[in-house]
């Protein structure tokens, strides 16, 4: 645990040093968004590029993150895993869905690109997992829960979200364009 915490600080001046700040730490990941190279990792990671959209790498320690020039959302895999929870909902796991596509997978994550259509209403669906988002165009999504209560999210290229498993609805993109880069932890 303490060598954890003292690669984590590590890593933190050194990104520091060259302009990167973390956007989200928690329990289970730190994030990072960043235009220039990091050190080499010192945990797993996903790295999603911002400069082609739809894409995303999985990286072991010590290999380089980031390079720079190239905006990239830096997803440190920290060691602590939970695992899905059971789907009592009766609604399908969020993903696979229609017009996804499955960027990688392995024991630590699945890392998904999805575009949302206009008129074209995701499934109502459940997530069992935690999931980062990083968003890859402007717009507007509607969520809407099983009950019926709707709540309108606006976003923009290069937001970055952390959304907690154990959540029911149904997305509609209601304006602008909405793309996004979706890494499910396991």
């Amino acid at each position: 645990m303490l060598k954890t915490a003292i690669s984590l600080l590590a890593l933190s001046f050194a990104a520091l040093a060259h302009g990167a700040e973390p956007v989200i730490d928690n329990a289970r990941i730190s994030v990072w968004d960043t235009t220039v190279a990091l050190p080499p990792a010192q945990h797993d990671f996903v790295a999603v590029s911002l400069t082609h959209k739809g894409t995303a790498r999985f990286g072991h320690v010590g290999d380089r993150p980031a390079k720079n020039g190239a905006r990239t959302i830096v997803i440190f895999l920290k060691d602590h895993p939970v695992a899905p929870i059971a789907n009592t909902s009766g609604y399908p796991p969020a993903f696979p869905r229609p017009h996804v596509t499955k960027l990688l997978e392995n024991d630590k994550v699945v890392v998904w690109d999805y575009v949302w259509r206009a008129g074209q209403p995701t499934p109502m669906h459940f997530h069992d997992k935690d999931a980062m988002v990083v968003y890859e165009a402007n717009g507007a999504l509607q969520s809407t829960t099983p009950d019926g209560k709707s709540l309108i999210n606006e976003y923009s290229f290069g937001d970055i979200r952390f959304n907690r498993r154990d959540r029911t609805h149904t997305e509609l993109l209601v304006r602008g364009h909405a793309h996004a880069v979706i890494t499910e932890l396991k």
